[in-house]
């Protein structure tokens, strides 16, 4: 029984990352975007709750640190680090402004906003989403299901072809992955 819920769970999460290669040119052009931010001196600020909050600090970590090249670091920062930020904001001003308060602070014309949301409903990641667009950033949200209101707030917006959650954060790891080698071929290898 347990072997079956095993190869359930792969089987699963194989047909997502099949169905998902049918957003390639929107992974593709999220890419650019993230190149583009990083050769005009940017920076990417990547933001989500829960679970897609680990998945931001992770994101963060592949460009400051390395994905699979020796390279230079790269700016990018997770906006769920500070708690004592998270603390006070989410105490004075409410938590639906979390990330649009520390992105107005963090954020520049630019950059690239990379908000996460499995429902694509989350307020305070719409919220900050919609804070960088009027500060002239570019905007990447990663998102599932029927992808809520997130797509109408992005430029570019990824939407993982599942309903299960845990498939969804599966997909949005494969996403990030991809992100970070196309920006680094960029960048750093002449892609």
């Amino acid at each position: 029984m347990t072997a079956d819920l095993v190869r359930s769970r792969v089987e699963a999460a194989i047909e997502v990352y099949s169905r998902l290669a049918g957003s390639a040119d929107a992974i593709a052009a999220a890419a650019d975007a993230v190149v583009g931010a990083y050769r005009g001196g940017g920076k990417l600020i990547v933001f989500g709750n829960g679970g897609s909050a680990a998945d931001a600090q992770h994101i963060a970590a592949e460009f400051v640190g390395r994905f699979q090249l020796e390279r230079d670091p790269l700016p990018a920062l997770a906006l769920s680090v500070n708690t004592s930020a998270l603390t006070a904001i989410a105490n004075d001003y409410g938590y639906e402004d979390v990330f649009a308060r520390q992105l107005r602070a963090l954020g520049a014309a630019g950059d690239v906003a990379l908000g996460i949301s499995t429902s694509g409903r989350s307020p305070n990641v719409n919220g900050a989403l919609t804070a960088a667009r009027g500060m002239g950033m570019g905007t990447i949200g990663l998102t599932g299901g029927s992808g809520g209101d997130m797509p109408s707030l992005c430029d570019h917006c990824i939407v993982v072809p599942a309903d299960d959650t845990p498939r969804i954060q599966e997909g949005h790891i494969l996403v990030a992955h991809v992100l970070c080698e196309i920006v680094e071929s960029a960048l750093f290898a002449g892609g």
